[in-house]
């Protein structure tokens, strides 16, 4: 399983993805964050789903870039849809009779030279796609579920990168407490409109252990200060204690 995050704003594109893969009860690390620059253009493919289905598109798509040039994002996205249904071809049956579900889900984000915007797509293992925009700025795909509430709570296109960025994080911090397949080092990539250029940065649990005791601490504190007023009416329901000795 894995933990792989994009968000979308008006400034620009956060990712964050962990590098935790279980194999059975072996546990390594491998990275699932992949950068491509080229033709004036940047852009980060994330997957979730079997490593020899994702190593395999990658290598086929980095090939394809050797020789094919993409002007908008979207025709990228497709092109690595073709990849995924390719490996599909060759290694779906295979697979299948070990017992293995062909599944690879993908983010893909970034801003290609005849983009006027920066862009961020969710591919399915069927090579179709969607593209997030308002309404939807951020797509989760893995263990995905402890996650989002943070996300769903603070995060729209006018966030900004720093926070959107922030609560990647957190939103992270709370799945690796909740799942043994989700954990550090991360990897994370920044996009700002109109740069063309991807940053990118790696943390690990070190890095970041402060910061994850600052959230634990805020959400004890949060939580007591919320209002228990509309609790007593449930609270006074309960029989009264009786320390009467028999």
């Amino acid at each position: 399983m894995t933990y792989c995050l994009g968000i979308k704003v008006k400034e620009g594109l956060v990712a964050l993805a962990d590098t935790r893969i279980t194999s059975g009860l072996e546990t390594t690390t491998k990275k699932k964050l992949t950068i491509v620059q080229k033709d004036g253009g940047s852009m980060f493919i994330m997957t979730s789903g079997l490593r020899s289905v994702r190593d395999k598109a990658v290598v086929y798509f980095n090939e394809l870039t050797h020789t094919q040039t993409f002007d908008k994002l979207f025709q990228a996205v497709n092109a690595f849809g073709e990849q995924i249904r390719r490996v599909a071809l060759e290694d779906r049956d295979t697979l299948e009779k070990a017992g293995f579900k062909f599944d690879l889900n993908t983010i893909i984000g970034g801003q290609l030279k005849g983009d006027e915007d920066h862009k961020l797509f969710l591919l399915y293992p069927e090579g179709n796609w969607v593209e997030l925009g308002e309404g939807a700025p951020f797509v989760a795909i893995g263990n995905a579920g402890q996650g989002k509430a943070i996300l769903n709570r603070t995060i729209d296109e006018n966030s900004s990168m720093h926070l959107a960025l922030k609560a990647a994080f957190l939103s992270f911090d709370s799945t690796r407490v909740s799942s043994n397949n989700v954990d550090f080092p991360i990897d994370i990539a920044l996009y700002k409109k109109g740069t063309f250029e991807l940053v990118e940065q790696r943390y690990t649990q070190r890095d970041l252990a402060d910061i994850s005791m600052q959230w634990d601490d805020e959400l004890k504190a949060a939580l007591n200060n919320i209002s228990g007023d509309w609790m007593e009416k449930a609270f006074a329901k309960l029989p009264a204690d009786n320390n009467n000795e028999i």
